[in-house]
């Protein structure tokens, strides 16, 4: 049988989601992890221009999501970065946000992903909330019939090992994977494709430390707060400085600040592992990759660390394979415990 399988990751910056899959092509997508709630649907309000978002309706309000979400914004930019964030209902809305934006009526299988420190706690009352039929507005509702949470980085180790044509030989290896998050620095222990739990974890020292410490010296320099987050990434990002009072600011001066924080992360990584010479592959995977590849080489200077293409879906690119692998075994398993109760 033909099962619809997709996969969800929603981060504390950035929502992922598998947009298409065809064979062995598998398409992603994503838009930022911000949801503006109003008190009546958008598009129903004066003066609203149609724009790249989706109004998703949870208890009594509709929280406004999508790739343009910008352009809903307020000059309040509410963020949950909390060790609770998959129970609020701005989760809920990226979560719904995404299936909307995948255009599917029914999925078998959604894979999504919980921070290495918060599967063991999270894994069930999230596998749990995400089953069932989502109301995404207008009339309409997607059902999810069954739901697997893994631990975000395992998603990159399975994108890592296909990429690389490694998924036999993988087996036999020892592997840590990195993923720099908004929030959480993660790592993972793998042995061949199995978590070890006990040296894996993550941190709260993310890719939004550093920018809330940028823009803290931007402020400083300039004699005003400046609070303009998503400048200051775009400009790391691409290398271009940003425009403040009408003048490009030389962001390279608070490069010290940013490699700083990069190296606490990894230091508190490196106080859980041991032995790093046993490891045959050493991944950097995530969105914020490119800001702690030289803490991380730092780190292992006697290692290749190794990349992904498209790091920032590495996560939900591995989770969409490993729900594609085994939702006969998780379907299968569904019949013979019905079989066995009957």
């Amino acid at each position: 049988m033909d099962y619809v399988v997709r996969a969800v990751d929603v981060g504390f910056g950035n929502t992922k989601y598998v947009s298409s899959v065809a064979g062995g092509d598998i398409r992603c997508a994503s838009f930022p992890s911000v949801a503006y709630p109003t008190m009546r649907e958008p598009s129903g309000q004066p003066g609203y221009e149609r724009r790249k978002t989706v109004a998703i309706p949870i208890n009594g309000l509709f929280y406004e999501v999508g790739p343009e979400v910008e352009l809903a914004a307020d000059t309040f930019r509410a963020t949950q970065m909390h060790d609770r964030y998959t129970e609020t209902p701005e989760y809920m809305a990226l979560l719904r946000g995404a299936l909307a934006l995948m255009k599917q009526p029914a999925i078998d299988l959604l894979v999504v992903g919980l921070p290495v420190a918060a599967l063991t706690a999270k894994k069930a009352a999230l596998e749990k909330a995400v089953i069932g039929t989502h109301d995404i507005g207008n009339g309409k509702s997607i059902v999810v019939r069954k739901a697997l949470a893994i631990a975000q980085p395992q998603g990159a180790l399975v994108d890592f090992a296909v990429q690389h044509g490694k998924m036999a030989s993988i087996e036999r290896e020892q592997s840590l994977i990195l993923d720099p998050g908004s929030r959480t620095f993660d790592w993972l222990v793998a042995r061949g494709m199995r978590l070890v739990q006990n040296k894996s974890h993550s941190v709260n020292r993310g890719v939004f430390d550093i920018l809330q410490a940028i823009s803290a010296e931007i402020g400083h320099d300039i004699g005003t707060p400046y609070n303009d987050i998503d400048a200051i990434d775009l400009a790391l990002r691409t290398g271009k400085n940003p425009v403040i009072y009408q003048k490009p600011y030389d962001i390279s001066r608070a490069m010290p600040m940013a490699h700083s924080i990069a190296q606490q992360a990894v230091a508190s990584m490196m106080r859980w592992i041991e032995a790093s010479y046993s490891f045959q592959n050493i991944i950097l995977v995530g969105g914020g990759a490119y800001l702690f590849k030289k803490a991380v080489k730092e780190a292992f200077p006697k290692h290749r660390i190794l990349e992904v293409k498209d790091p920032l879906h590495a996560n939900v690119r591995g989770f969409q394979i490993a729900g594609m692998n085994h939702v006969d075994k998780i379907f299968s398993g569904t019949a013979n415990a019905a079989q066995g109760g009957a």
